[in-house]
């Protein structure tokens, strides 16, 4: 009978969070007006794939009890908030729109007074809630030209730029992070949308002192070249108070991650990884980022207490390296109810970063260099291998990995040069590993059951593990 009452009470907190979900669209709406809305949507015709977002929220619920179905649909639901926010900055500030590549983070332009868009966010998304959702843009590049063989999301990126649906701005801001192909998609997008452009440089020996030096002052130049290309302006006071919030954010980050080191893990999978994707790449240093990581920190805290753990009855604990299997991104979920693993880190969110010295201009600058330097994918690809390696090594120890997944994007170079000395070391570590060949953007390369399929050969032969017994 309590079981029945707590299973109630759960799906009741799942359908008020699908109707949470869809209150921020209509308030959207009905500000916009519903014929300059469907004129945007013509325009855009990637914001209807938006509107599938409860679907996701079925797809990573499903199965999930408790504290850990909530943590998960805070998340979600605070995607959404964020996705409809940037959707009015397009509608509403476009004269403060300025376009940056996902390895450039956007608390500068935040505090300047400028509406931030980042043209990869759509790439990561959408696959996320249509699988196929990419494909008539990655066509779009490859029939201009691009090769088909360079990361999907770049090519994506690139597509979407060829059929003008990015956003008009006033400039872009680019880096040469994280590699040839995501560097050089700005080349076209520059060319296509006729938009003055900035370029970060990025020393290659990124954890040198002098190299902090020498990229906190191309930031400052980054503020020069804003300030005279558009109508914002440095708020060294309001960047504090965004340097301050992140540095809230990170110290609530690490106490989740001191408490998921804990075998069973009281939380993990999407609740760790894609609350830090969101948070700290598009709204890093908000108030609504630290909300969402006091929300998660509580109910982890509170699964603990109770003795909760999110996976019934854990059988083993993964590290994922690389990003996620965007087009199949419930791998985890059905991971969890077939063979009981939690998903406990991922390389995209660990980092050994300080935090940011708030006490001068010059201190701020440094912090966000850092930062910026060490951005996802570029801190493991860049320099020596053992960048590569001696994370991976540490989360290993740090948070009693059982197995490596590698999501081996066939797209991704830099990291497919490097799995045959990633088996050697996974030998000598005496760690299992499974390196799932995919495409990050493209489901045509290989599907989602295609996959699954991989996962299932590995837990069978590899891991000899059995089918743990499923909680619906």
């Amino acid at each position: 009978m309590v079981h029945l009452i707590v299973t109630i009470t759960d799906y009741v907190m799942l359908a008020a969070y699908r109707a949470v979900n869809w209150v921020p669209v209509f308030r959207m709406i009905v500000r916009h007006g519903p014929f300059d809305s469907i004129q945007e949507i013509k325009k855009y015709p990637w914001i209807l794939e938006f509107l599938k977002v409860n679907r996701l929220l079925k797809r990573l619920t499903v199965g999930r009890r408790y504290h850990y179905r909530k943590a998960i649909a805070l998340v979600i639901a605070d995607v959404v908030r964020g996705v409809i926010e940037l959707l009015e900055g397009i509608f509403y500030r476009s004269d403060r729109l300025i376009l940056h590549e996902d390895m450039v983070p956007p608390e500068i332009m935040r505090a300047m007074g400028l509406q931030p868009w980042m043209p990869e966010l759509l790439g990561i998304l959408l696959p996320m809630l249509e699988p196929g959702a990419m494909e008539q843009y990655i066509d779009e590049a490859e029939n201009e030209g691009i090769p088909p063989d360079i990361c999907s999301l770049p090519k994506a990126t690139m597509g979407l730029a060829l059929k003008d649906h990015i956003p008009p701005a006033l400039g872009i801001v680019t880096s040469n992070l994280p590699c040839d192909g995501g560097m050089s998609s700005y080349t076209l997008i520059e060319k296509k949308t006729g938009l003055p452009t900035y370029r970060l440089d990025i020393p290659f020996s990124f954890k040198e002192d002098r190299a902090a030096d020498y990229f906190a002052e191309e930031l400052r130049g980054m503020i020069a070249w804003l300030e005279e290309h558009t109508p914002g302006k440095m708020d060294w006071e309001k960047l504090k108070n965004i340097c301050n919030q992140r540095n809230v954010m990170i110290e609530r980050e690490l106490e989740l991650w001191e408490i998921i080191r804990l075998r069973p893990a009281p939380m993990a999978a999407e609740a760790v990884y894609l609350s830090h994707l969101w948070a700290f790449n598009v709204f890093p240093g908000t108030e609504s980022s630290t909300r969402l990581f006091d929300r998660l920190l509580k109910l982890a805290k509170t699964n603990l207490e109770k003795g909760n753990p999110v996976v019934v009855n854990e059988k083993s604990r993964a590290l994922l390296w690389n990003p996620p299997t965007l087009h199949a991104i419930d791998l985890f979920n059905w991971a969890e109810r077939k063979y009981g693993v939690s998903l406990i880190m991922d390389s995209m969110s660990f980092n050994r970063l300080p935090l940011i010295d708030t006490a001068t201009e010059e201190s701020m600058l440094l912090g966000l260099a850092r930062t910026i330097m060490e951005g996802p994918m570029a801190r493991h690809t860049r320099g020596p291998a053992e960048n590569y390696f001696d994370d991976m090594y540490h989360i290993c120890k740090s948070f009693d990995i059982d197995m490596i997944w590698v999501a081996g994007h066939i797209g991704c170079k830099n990291t497919q040069a490097l799995n045959g000395m990633l088996r050697e070391r996974c030998r000598e570590w005496g760690m299992p590993l499974l390196a799932i060949d995919y495409d990050l953007s493209d489901p045509r390369i290989e599907s989602r059951e295609g996959i699954f399929s991989q996962v299932d050969h590995f837990m069978e032969n590899i891991m000899k593990a059995k089918e743990a017994e499923r909680t619906l």
